[in-house]
């Protein structure tokens, strides 16, 4: 099948990759706030640092010091040459009992008064960037800013491990928390199955049939939901839970099947001859958008549920090979010259949107929950990295990825 076959693009990813941050806005439209770290020395200081000024930078709403300093928790003495801020932010950090637990407080850097503290923990000693992604979200939401409460939610991707052999991960949003919890074999095209993320879809290659399970993350719990030949990978899962979009190729050519979970029953929505893939629900569940070579390249389109009208969506571009859609938007990658594929916002009635990204190979986008932030891999002559664009707050930023292939991922 042609490589762009759901978003099939394998993007090798380097350890020493130094990635950058990008940002947009204006810097007098954010809170300045220095951050102190008040907690006993350990390995994990600095990074808990740069995990805060990063989650501070992609909200939008702050621009944090660079500086790593160190501080005291107790009192509310800040340093003079602080006081040009507009907070300060203060942590203390331990590891005690089988538990990390995370202290912070926000002070106003004029006059040192308390806005807020709060203490955060969590049993396992992996997960303390999570301590660090939930306070920021509750900080953010105490000022009245826009919800970052993405901050919060896993990644779950495919990565190779070696010929036929691949495992699915959950990470934290920065990466610096990863588990493996599905390996051994060929296990691809890993989709949240429910919003609070407690189930997800994917498939595995069972006697060499793709095979497509329900997996409960917290209790193991799998079960089998369909089997086809060719290809089987699950898309999109409706808001309620009920329905799957899969691209299935039981007779050699891919197109889009909706599965109802309660019938255990699946109905063919395209009928293309050539190529259709990644159905994503759209216009509130009205409406489905996909990639279709109808036109003899790939390129984005819509079907109605209603009608079962076909209509193209996006003009521009002459190899749009991926999708992804938050009610009546959608963002995609476009091929634009050799080795260039940049990401653009459209509309499911046929307007378009705007550029998101102006260089590199940008592929796999993907909405967070509320449609604010978009999530994708770029990779760059620098090298490799995955990426998060705010597109109301203008910020981007970008994390370094690992040594191995990743396949593709969701959140």
């Amino acid at each position: 099948m042609r490589w762009w076959l759901l978003v099939i693009v394998t993007v090798m990813a380097f350890a020493k990759y130094d990635a950058k941050l990008t940002i947009e806005k204006k810097v007098d439209e954010r809170a300045r706030v220095a951050i102190v770290d008040g907690s006993i020395p350990s390995d994990t200081s600095k990074k808990i640092a740069a995990i805060f000024a990063a989650d501070l930078k992609i909200s939008g709403h702050f621009r944090p010091d660079e500086a790593y300093r160190v501080g005291t928790y107790a009192g509310s003495m800040i340093d003079p040459a602080l006081r040009s801020n507009d907070y300060v932010l203060v942590y203390d950090f331990s590891h005690a009992n089988g538990q990390n637990t995370l202290m912070v407080k926000l002070l106003n850097a004029a006059n040192a008064h308390q806005i807020l503290e709060r203490r955060y923990r969590v049993k396992s000693s992996a997960k303390y960037p999570f301590l660090v992604h939930k306070a920021v979200s509750e900080i953010n939401t105490y000022l009245k800013y826009l919800p970052i409460d993405w901050l919060n939610r896993y990644v779950v991707f495919a990565r190779y491990t070696g010929r036929k052999q691949s495992e699915i991960v959950l990470a934290d949003y920065t990466f610096h928390f990863t588990k493996t919890i599905v390996r051994g074999g060929l296990n691809l095209f890993p989709h949240w199955g429910d919003p609070g993320q407690k189930t997800l879809y994917y498939t595995a290659y069972v006697k060499g049939t793709p095979t497509l399970y329900r997996l409960n993350i917290y209790t193991a719990e799998r079960t089998r939901i369909t089997s086809s030949t060719g290809m089987l990978a699950c898309s999109d899962v409706s808001a309620d839970g009920s329905r799957l979009l899969l691209t299935m190729a039981p007779d050699g050519q891919s197109d889009i099947y909706e599965y109802d979970t309660v019938a255990a029953k699946a109905r063919r929505l395209t009928t293309f001859s050539g190529i259709d893939v990644n159905g994503v629900y759209a216009d509130g569940g009205k409406s489905l958008v996909f990639v279709s070579n109808r036109l003899g390249y790939p390129n984005i389109f819509k079907r109605d549920f209603a009608t079962g009208v076909v209509t193209q969506i996006v003009f521009a571009g002459k190899n749009n090979n991926s999708v992804d859609a938050y009610d009546d938007t959608v963002v995609y990658s476009a091929r634009e010259g050799q080795g260039v594929f940049n990401l653009y916002t459209a509309h499911t009635d046929g307007s378009p949107g705007r550029a998101l990204t102006s260089n590199g190979v940008n592929q796999f986008p993907r909405f967070s929950p509320n449609g604010d932030t978009v999530l994708y891999i770029k990779r760059s002559y620098e090298g490799n990295a995955v990426g998060y664009l705010g597109l109301k707050t203008n910020q981007s930023l970008l994390f370094p990825l690992g040594e191995r292939k990743i396949q593709s991922l969701d959140w």
